[in-house]
Order: structure tokens, then C-alpha cells, then sequence
């Protein structure tokens, strides 16, 4: 039987007995190990693999906890700003307790399949004229008037719940890595994670990778001009690296072609970095956020292309090797 994230840390997160779990079997994702992305980089690499939480992305592991606590307090509504993940996990948790979501998403800057995961999961989508900043603005300001519960990750316990992955990852391996590499948008994952390893008296550095023109990178997870979390980055004195499209891009398809994991790009992000050389140590903990499927335009436009062949098996045999 899966244990819910909440029962499993319950010791470790603002939960009490009166806290409903409002849970879809979030966390204990997998840590593989990647042999032959280890021998490319020369070090060994160790991927969190949060694409297999419920609704494709680590955002999950916040969700619950918040939407948890809305329930307990007797929320009416929840409501968010997304460039996608935050969308779908919210109406997915918000659906499981009977809440109400809307969730805003900026005009034309979130992908196709994560706006219909979120239809699909009965939230109230609404495409704001403007980007992901004025969104969540708008958001923070509904939840200032007490009509709407916000489970941005600007709500604690969404961070409480994301700390969690570096709970995994440590005991997985049986101790820290040399570093843990996550991508960078928000930063409320940076923010998880420097409070996850302050809570086990670990100074292991964090190397958080932001896409070098933010408000437009294709890498739609992290396209976020002004980070709400900057400030508590800066105070975790997490390691800043900055890539490009076309870095994060070459890591994507690679995790893909030579590892079997097909990730949504700003996942990848982590890896573009230490592609470049940009992250030391032996032993690196590198998180993919999220599923390939929320986003297939990019995945369309940048794999290899399709090929046309006649159905037989001569033909069949000679364009394989081509």
C-alpha cells in the first residue's frame, strides 16, 4: 500500500491530527543511478526522478500539504499563478478534497498539454493578459481578501512539502552527495531544499540552474522574469548557474537518447550545467521536475523527425541504417 507523503514525514512537516491527508501517492519517487551520463561527465550522477509523482512533476510534494492545510482551515477555493505544473497539481489536489481551483496562467507562455491536464482536473483556468509576475499579483491579491486560499510556493507549506526530496535522496544514498542541482525558477525549490538540509545539519551546497533570458526561454517551467524567492536563494547561499536554450536543449536530448528518461526541458537544466562544468564534486544529486508529455510541442519541434517508408522490409532495413 503507498504511504502518503504526509504520513510517511509526518514528524517533519506542520501537520497535527486534525490535518485531513488529501494525498494521490506523492513522494518516494525513484533516485536512478546514471551509468552512462556518469562515464560522458565524469562523475557519478544520481537523477531524481520527480516525473513520476502524480501529476507528472515535483510540484506534487508541496501540493499535498498545502491543500491539506486549506481543507483543515475550512477553505473555499484555492488559487494559483502557473507556468503549468503548479496548475495541474493544484486542481488535481484541490479535485481530491472537493475544493474549488482557479488557476491563472499567463497569456500564450504555458505549455499546450499542461493547460489541458489542468482543464481536465475541473479547474477554473483563466489566461491573464500579461506574464507570469502580474499573474501571481493578481493571485496574491484574492488570497490577501480571504476569497481563495494561494498554493503558490510562496504558501510555507508547500515548501515544507518539497523539502522532502532531500530526505529521499539522503537516505537513499546513505548520505549526502557532493551537491544537490536543481533547476531555477521561482526558487521555492531552492528555498525547499536549503530547509530540508538545514533540518539534517547538512551544509551540502545547492546548485540552482535559471535559463539565461527568463521571460522568454523555451524551457516554459522556468520562464519566470522576477523570481519571488530570490531573496531566500541568496540567503541559502545556493550556487547561481545560468544556461542557455541551446545548453539546455543539447542536456534534454541527451538524458533522453543515452539515459531513457524523457523529461520536460527546464528539467534539464541541472544537467546543461554540469555538462558545462559548471557543478564540482564526485557524487551529484540531480532532480528532473518534470514529465516529457506537459510538454510535446517542444518535444515535436526538436526530436529527431519522422521518416516515411514503404511496408517492406527491405525498405525497412536500409532506412534503419541510414
Amino acid at each position: 500500500m503507498t504511504i502518503a507523503l504526509i504520513d510517511r514525514y509526518r514528524s517533519r512537516l506542520p501537520v497535527s491530527e486534525r490535518t485531513p491527508v488529501i494525498s494521490l501517492g506523492e513522494g518516494s519517487t525513484p533516485l536512478l543511478h546514471a551509468p552512462r551520463l556518469s562515464e560522458r561527465l565524469g562523475a557519478e550522477i544520481w537523477l531524481k526522478w520527480e516525473a513520476s509523482n502524480p501529476t507528472g512533476s515535483y510540484k506534487d510534494r508541496g501540493m499535498t500539504v498545502a491543500v491539506s492545510k486549506a481543507a483543515e482551515d475550512g477553505a473555499e477555493a484555492v488559487i494559483c499563478a502557473s507556468t503549468g505544473n503548479t496548475a495541474a497539481s493544484a486542481a488535481a489536489y484541490a479535485a481530491r478534497a472537493g475544493i474549488p481551483a482557479v488557476v491563472l496562467t499567463p497569456e500564450g507562455a504555458v505549455a499546450g498539454a499542461k493547460v489541458a491536464q489542468t482543464r481536465m482536473l475541473g479547474a477554473r483556468v483563466l489566461e491573464v493578459r500579461g506574464d507570469f509576475d502580474e499573474a501571481l499579483a493578481a493571485a496574491q491579491e484574492l488570497a490577501r481578501r480571504g476569497t481563495h486560499v494561494l498554493v503558490n510556493s510562496v504558501n510555507p507549506y508547500r515548501r515544507a512539502g518539497q523539502k522532502t526530496a532531500v530526505f529521499e535522496i539522503v537516505e537513499e544514498l546513505g548520505g549526502a552527495p557532493d551537491a544537490f542541482v536543481i533547476p531555477y525558477g521561482g526558487g521555492g525549490n531552492t528555498s525547499a531544499y536549503a530547509q530540508g538540509l538545514e533540518e539534517l545539519g547538512l551544509t551540502t551546497p545547492i546548485y540552482s540552474v535559471e535559463a539565461e533570458h527568463r521571460p522568454t526561454t523555451m524551457a516554459s517551467a522556468i520562464r519566470i522574469g522576477d523570481p519571488v524567492h530570490a531573496e531566500s536563494v541568496r540567503a541559502a547561499h545556493a550556487n547561481i548557474v545560468t544556461v542557455s536554450d541551446d545548453e539546455i536543449i543539447a542536456a534534454w536530448l541527451e538524458l533522453a537518447a543515452v539515459e531513457g528518461l524523457f523529461c520536460e526541458p527546464s528539467s534539464a537544466a541541472g544537467l546543461a550545467a554540469i555538462r558545462r562544468g559548471a557543478v564540482p564534486g564526485e557524487r551529484l544529486a540531480v532532480t528532473i521536475t518534470g514529465h516529457g508529455l506537459k510538454d510535446t510541442e517542444n518535444a515535436d519541434r526538436y526530436a529527431p523527425k519522422l521518416s516515411q517508408v514503404d511496408a517492406d522490409p527491405d525498405a525497412i532495413a536500409a532506412a534503419a541504417r541510414a
